[in-house]
């Protein structure tokens, strides 16, 4: 039996709680805690750990109103530090969204919205941020200036040093294609224990719950049903068969308990990261610097495991993909919820403040968003919350969350236009631009308008789909046709 979007939203208990996005969205803070106020502006030269959970969505994860227990360590880590319930990211897969966090610009500034800059075979340029965006500085390269020891371990892919995410490092560690965090944290903590005496920035990353990822010796099914007749085994390769399909069809016709499959392989990769993770701050704290490092723990974009009836991520901007988990946590204690929504394209100045680093004004010019401290503090307020996507060239979209719950999703290469209010209707299954034709109007302009003053007038391109490949078998397909084409 296919299972429908409305459906699954039901049975996996994405409401408004499970999204973070619904009713609550103008409740702002849950709670706070006064402690903070005090430690304003004392974490100068203090240690910045800052860690990725490659495509992990906030809703499957407990702290963040998942109601399946999955996510010990990172729960206990929000439990103690800042958590923000309402965390949109700039876009919904890895190459643009991660620049953002460490250039504090859109991906349409930064310019690494696709792996190449230009694909059109024998001419083939790899997309590097320092030739695209000469002038923005990274946050590892202000830090770096800062006396800072900085230290990267990765799992290549769409974080690979060669788009220019090794700027600013002394050591980038990319080396093994969608690699999780079993391979990362080891090299962190060797690097951890040659560095514990300096103060450091080290960005740590894992592909733990990407579609391309498995389990080193495979996968235990621990969260699999019991009468599940195995049709799909969770491999790399079935995931990319569904993504494709997926992209092709426009959906996917799947049986419940498929798609349940897939929810419980995502569930046990997330538990399995969680894990290892645990073991990383156990080191930390055994080296003694838990006291005197933040921690700023998020994600860059989650995957849709069939709430629009497709697997993967990248290609749309829908909730499952742009809300995501962010908890900052500071040394010495302060805890608390920011129930309001914020960006993603605020974390790089929220952390430049906290540790009270000296920003030229070239820095201070090219910072987008905002410090996320009053917020913390219990002020602050909700905002309006954009992303874009140009993904493999596939489609280009572009969205504005805004703080009021209104949602407009705009495609560029067709027209398309979309328009939901979350609150109602967390799962954006009913799109309302034919009944609320005025304010889909009015959000359209504000999506123009916004891109127009950051520098990309959208009215300006010919939004042409194409291949812009993310994964080698791409490349090879394409190539062969032009072959092809060019004998005939």
């Amino acid at each position: 039996m296919a299972i429908t979007r409305r459906d699954f939203v039901k049975q996996a208990g994405l409401g408004a709680v499970g999204l973070g996005l619904g009713v609550s969205m103008l409740d702002g803070l849950g709670r706070t805690a006064s402690a903070f106020a005090d430690q304003i502006g004392k974490y100068k030269d203090h240690n910045l750990v800052f860690v990725s959970f490659d495509a992990v969505q906030a809703a499957h994860v407990h702290a963040f109103g998942y109601s399946q227990p999955i996510t010990p360590t990172i729960d206990t880590v929000a439990r103690q530090g800042y958590k923000f319930d309402k965390t949109i990211s700039v876009s919904s897969w890895t190459v643009p969204a991660s620049m953002t966090w460490f250039t504090g610009v859109y991906p349409c500034e930064h310019k690494l919205v696709n792996k190449f800059s230009v694909y059109a075979p024998p001419v083939e340029k790899i997309a590097k941020m320092r030739e695209l965006a000469p002038s923005i500085v990274t946050l590892a390269e202000i830090l770096k200036k800062n006396g800072y020891a900085t230290g990267g371990f990765t799992g290549d892919a769409g974080v690979s040093a060669i788009f220019g995410y090794g700027l600013g490092f002394d050591t980038y560690v990319d080396n093994v294609k969608f690699g999780g965090l079993d391979q990362s944290v080891p090299k962190a903590i060797d690097w951890l224990k040659q560095n514990k005496d300096k103060k450091f920035f080290m960005f740590l990353h894992g592909y733990d719950a990407h579609g391309q990822h498995v389990p080193a010796g495979g996968y235990d099914y621990r969260f699999v049903d019991k009468g599940y007749d195995y049709r799909y085994k969770g491999t790399a390769a079935e995931q990319e068969a569904l993504r494709e399909e997926g992209l092709a069809k426009g959906k996917l016709d799947m049986r419940a308990a498929d798609v349940q499959f897939w929810r419980a392989v995502y569930d046990e990769k997330i538990n399995r990261e969680d894990a290892i993770f645990k073991h990383f701050l156990d080191t930390v704290e055994a080296l003694g610097l838990t006291g005197k490092t933040l921690f700023v723990l998020t994600s860059d974009h989650g995957t849709e495991c069939f709430e629009h009836q497709r697997i993967d991520h990248g290609y749309t901007l829908y909730n499952e993909l742009i809300h995501v988990p962010l908890i900052v946590k500071l040394p010495g204690g302060g805890s608390g919820v920011v129930g309001h929504q914020v960006s993603s394209i605020d974390v790089m100045p929220t952390v430049l403040e906290l540790l009270d680093v000296p920003l030229a004004d070239n820095i201070k010019k090219q910072l987008r968003g905002r410090s996320l401290i009053a917020d913390m503090q219990g002020g602050g307020g909700p905002e309006d919350a954009y992303s874009e996507t140009d993904y493999r060239l596939y489609t280009f979209k572009r969205s504005l969350l805004a703080k009021d719950g209104w949602k407009y999703i705009h495609t560029l290469e067709n027209n398309g236009r979309e328009l939901y209010y979350i609150p109602d209707d967390p799962g954006e299954m009913t799109n309302l631009v034919a009944k609320e034709p005025r304010r889909a109007y009015e959000m359209e302009q504000r999506v123009f308008g916004f891109f127009k003053s950051i520098g990309s007038d959208l009215t300006a391109h010919r939004w042409e789909t194409g291949m812009n490949p993310v994964y080698d078998y791409q490349a090879k397909i394409y190539e062969a046709k032009l072959r092809e084409e060019h004998k005939l």
